[in-house]
């Protein structure tokens, strides 16, 4: 027992060596101590046991990894690329591309819809204009009347089929209307693309406005429509043949009568502002300058396209035809005010007559080409599908190109000041005066699919010339052989070139194609 407690006491005596203080009362700071000492212990106990069970690290070499990298890409499986916490597959570079979208078809006349100006007062003689030319079973289009016209006889009804369908536009009484020179219908006309858009047609990627005295030739027209992007916003038309008309109304503005076209989109913002435009211009005179200011409040510019024609014109549009402008006829307009484009015929039976070659080749309608007989010393000019002029003597092709003044100005005078293109007088000169010959008939040679078109002499008294030359009045008759071209306007603009064939009596045979390569209309 005495050596038990001998034990205990050295026991307490090592204890009180290694931790002084142990054997007095115990104090809060060597609690604290011995409190992290085994707090550390415990960590360092736990440190060595996970160092001795994980594996070995293992680096794998830079090489490696763009092997595998290289491996992956050159796989035909697909490997998920993560990127902004969004997964996207790309599939390598051996798998088949995705298809492109589809094309879509080409802009055609099912695709454009006609607004077509009218009054009920002169709907009668009107309309004779629009079954020219209005195809109901290939096109789309409506006749916008301020009231209903009277009920016609059923052998009128029967032809009536060919006309679009009639739409009485909106009141517009709200709108003012302060131009003591024009008319408030004006407002109406104005609002007609707006209203047509309204219908909710189906795949329409134009809308093209004219008047009722306005002829289209419409595949000219589709094919200028073509050359643009019905998604975007466009304003297509042209001006004025009036340099002071151009002037009064403005040289950025579409001449309603001669037609112009609006793009989809661009009919649809119009649709969202146009009446509080409208309402912002009450002095205005017509529908296109109201159409045109509230296009200059959208930003669009009018794109010119010079096949749309106003003709502010009076008298005889000969020389305008004969010397029509490097672009396809797209339209005729103010067929009322002037002559009958043929002699001897009314001005429908002489539009009448123009189908025929507008049917054969509707791209070469009117286009001029200029050649010369070097052996007789004559010019030739050949506006084809219209007439054909012969010369005494040689004219320059610039000069040809110019249109001669056979027509008066708006404000009927002959004013060479008041165009905005450049003109020529007619020649006085007796032995300088053009012999015109005039197409009758125009049809397509069975064995060679060339056109064949006859022009006959319009049989005037000449005036007595004296020069000592071959005299083209000695001839009756024009024959011009033409192939069709139906992608014409898909080149760049250029004039076709004729030839003289040859003379047979009274008949002289031309040809008219396209250039040859180092073809040049030079004066002999």
């Amino acid at each position: 027992m005495k050596s038990t407690n001998q034990k205990d006491s050295s026991e307490r005596l090592l204890l009180d060596r290694i931790l002084p203080g142990s054997g007095s009362p115990t104090r809060p700071g060597s609690k604290l101590m011995v409190l992290l000492l085994l707090v550390s212990a415990t960590y360092v106990v736990y440190t060595l046991k996970l160092i001795s069970s994980s594996r070995a690290c293992h680096v794998e070499p830079f090489s490696s990894v763009v092997q595998r990298l290289n491996d992956i890409v050159n796989s035909s499986q697909p490997f998920i690329l993560l990127h902004s916490n969004q997964t996207s597959v790309i599939k390598s570079h051996n798998s088949s591309p995705p298809p492109p979208p589809p094309t879509p078809p080409e802009t055609d006349l099912r695709h454009v819809v006609f607004g077509i100006a009218a009054s009920a007062r002169l709907w009668k003689q009107r309309k004779e204009y629009i079954k020219l030319w209005y195809k109901p079973n290939k096109m789309r289009g409506y006749v916008w009347l301020e009231k209903p016209v009277k009920r016609l006889d059923r052998e009128e009804n029967e032809t009536n089929n060919n006309l679009p369908p009639f739409k009485i536009s909106a009141d517009t009484s709200k709108f003012p209307y302060k131009n003591k020179q024009g008319h408030r219908s004006a407002i109406r006309i104005s609002r007609i693309v707006t209203e047509t858009l309204g219908l909710g047609l189906e795949d329409v990627r134009w809308f093209v406005m004219g008047d009722d005295d306005t002829v289209f030739v419409a595949e000219n027209l589709v094919r200028v429509l073509r050359k643009y992007d019905h998604n975007q916003m466009y304003y297509i038309g042209s001006l004025s043949e009036s340099h002071l008309q151009n002037i009064y109304f403005s040289y950025g503005m579409a001449y309603g009568g001669g037609g112009f076209a609006v793009s989809y989109p661009l009919a649809v913002a119009l649709s969202r502002m146009q009446d509080r435009c409208i309402k912002r211009y009450p002095a205005l005179y017509g529908s296109d300058d109201r159409m045109q200011a509230c296009m200059a409040e959208l930003g669009v510019p009018l794109t010119k396209e010079l096949g749309f024609h106003q003709y502010d014109v009076y008298g005889n549009l000969f020389g305008l035809l004969a010397a029509h402008p490097v672009a396809p006829l797209v339209t005729l307009h103010h067929l009322d005010v002037v002559e009958p484009i043929f002699p001897n015929m009314t001005r429908v039976d002489a539009l009448k007559r123009l189908q025929v070659p507008a049917m054969l080749d509707s791209a070469g309608l009117m286009q001029q080409s200029i050649c010369y007989d070097k052996r007789r010393k004559w010019t030739v000019s050949v506006s084809w599908g219209y007439a054909v002029q012969i010369f005494r003597g040689v004219f320059s092709a610039r000069e040809m190109e110019m249109p001669s003044r056979t027509f008066l100005n708006w404000y009927r005078r002959a004013d060479y000041t008041a165009y905005a293109f450049n003109t020529r007088p007619v020649s006085r000169h007796p032995c300088q005066k053009p012999f015109v010959f005039y197409m009758t008939t125009a049809g397509v040679h069975p064995m060679t699919n060339m056109t064949v078109s006859r022009y006959e002499s319009h049989r005037v008294v000449p005036p007595e010339c004296r020069w000592k030359m071959a005299n083209p009045g000695d001839l009756r008759t024009v024959i011009v052989y033409k192939k069709p071209d139906p992608d014409l306007w898909d080149r760049s603009p250029r004039r076709n070139c004729c030839r003289v064939k040859s003379k047979k009596k009274n008949t002289l045979e031309i040809s008219v194609a396209v250039c040859k390569e180092g073809e040049v209309v030079e004066v002999m």
